[in-house]
């Protein structure tokens, strides 16, 4: 017996329903800022949180830390 044409349609409208609300889901996710880097600014750090970050992590010594915000603050 071959089923009614009109159960494959309403099968497929509802995949058509899911798949857009999907993209739009994704959508709204990306412009709310799901997708930042660190700081919740976009990824953009200023070179004294950078410092302060490795500095935090360990990946420069205190020594380093002052040095480089000497001249951080003597160029600017």
């Amino acid at each position: 017996m071959l089923r009614d044409p009109g159960y494959y349609m309403v099968g497929m409208h509802a995949v058509w329903w899911i798949f857009w609300i999907s993209v739009l889901a994704v959508v709204l996710f990306a412009f709310r800022g799901g997708w930042r880097g660190r700081g919740g600014d976009g990824g953009v750090e200023s070179p004294r949180d950078l410092l302060r970050r490795r500095l935090a992590a360990g990946e420069i010594t205190p020594d380093e830390y002052e040095e480089r915000m000497a001249l951080l603050n003597r160029d600017g």
